[in-house]
């Protein structure tokens, strides 16, 4: 079967059904210690992961309410008969039906704000609700748990650059609150959980990380600019563009949390992101440069509680893990634009509708 077929009949089993295997699978022949659990396991950073853990012989169970998560992420997969996507959401537990596993790792959140602020009841929900039905998963089956926690912890904060002792300054009761107090909040119920049932937690703040598989309609900075600059649009710019960020492509992100998982010793949250930063009026100016784009850049309001600098102390991952990213932020964005390219190929009438 085609695979264009195969994820067709992917997103139709979704909307019909919980499970969807991308190929039979003989259970004899899957390990229950060999069992891995993503959730969020469709979404940018849980798609790679899954890629990553597959390629080791694992069998790999994605779950995800395909909110922001997509099936054709999972293309590379195509091959593998060690993938399964369930449909599902972590706020209604984790199925029963499901087998044992010796790995969890929790992405199950969006990570944008257009995202997360759509509904941001749910999104409290899943960082409370949510993690606490994981780590009863987790604790019933004995696995090792990964929190993927974010910088937004940090808020805007007044510490530079951000070191994981740094309490933070976030607004408690803002737009953003459902997700930065939400995550601080999850990371808490972790470790307290975890302290008190002496189960193994493995923590990442994880800082901007982009790359391939990202939506191109996920609202962060580095997919809007590029997406605007292949289309020949302005770029939004918001405030005065000397607010800083750090960049982390892919690939090294999904390095350092393989890592971290598997550290004997890297107790509490770990940073993990670059730590060259960046203003966002720079990073417009080298996406019209890669591009070859001359797109107008536009500026905007800044947005309320939008940090104005944000850079990890990346110390503790250095020290602990022997972990830095490698991927400068150029050579990275020439990779994100080729991809994008390919997504305005494919779905052009749906992008530019969408405008």
């Amino acid at each position: 079967m085609a695979w264009r077929g195969l994820l067709d009949r992917a997103a139709l089993d979704l909307e019909r059904s919980a499970l969807v295997s991308f190929k039979w699978i003989d259970q004899r022949e899957v390990s229950e210690d060999r069992n891995i659990l993503i959730t969020g396991g469709a979404g940018f950073l849980g798609s790679h992961l899954a890629e990553l853990l597959a390629s080791r012989g694992n069998h790999v169970f994605c779950l995800d309410n395909i909110h922001t998560g997509r099936c054709e992420n999972f293309a590379n997969l195509e091959a593998s008969a060690r993938l399964t996507v369930v449909r599902h959401d972590i706020i209604d537990g984790i199925p029963d039906t499901l087998p044992a596993f010796s790995e969890i790792y929790n992405f199950a959140c969006a990570a944008s704000p257009v995202h997360y602020q759509a509904d941001p009841v749910s999104t409290a929900l899943v960082n409370s609700t949510g993690v606490w039905n994981v780590l009863r998963r987790a604790e019933r089956d004995g696995a090792r748990v990964f929190q993927a926690s974010t910088s937004e912890v940090y808020g805007d904060p007044h510490v530079h650059p951000q070191r994981e002792d740094y309490w933070g300054n976030v607004n408690s009761i803002g737009p953003r609150a459902c997700y930065d107090e939400g995550k601080r909040f999850a990371e808490t119920l972790c470790t307290d959980f975890a302290r008190a049932r002496g189960l193994t937690l493995r923590m990442a703040r994880i800082f901007n990380t982009y790359g391939p598989r990202m939506r191109w309609d996920d609202g962060r900075v580095v997919s809007n600019f590029i997406v605007q600059a292949l289309l020949g649009q302005p770029l939004t710019l918001y405030g005065d563009g000397t607010q800083t960020r750090s960049f982390c492509y892919v690939d090294d992100l999904v390095r350092g949390i393989d890592r971290l998982m598997q550290s004997p010793t890297a107790e509490g949250p770990v940073n993990l992101g670059n730590p060259v930063e960046f203003t966002i009026e720079e990073l417009a100016r080298l996406v019209l440069d890669i591009t070859g784009s001359n797109s107008p850049i536009i500026r905007l309001p800044l947005p309320t509680d939008d940090p104005r600098r944000r850079r990890p102390d990346i110390g503790k991952a250095t020290r602990l893990l022997d972990w830095q990213p490698e991927t400068a932020l150029r050579d990275g964005l020439v990779k994100s634009v080729e991809y994008f390219r390919g997504e305005l190929g494919r779905h052009p009438a749906g992008i530019n509708a969408a405008e």
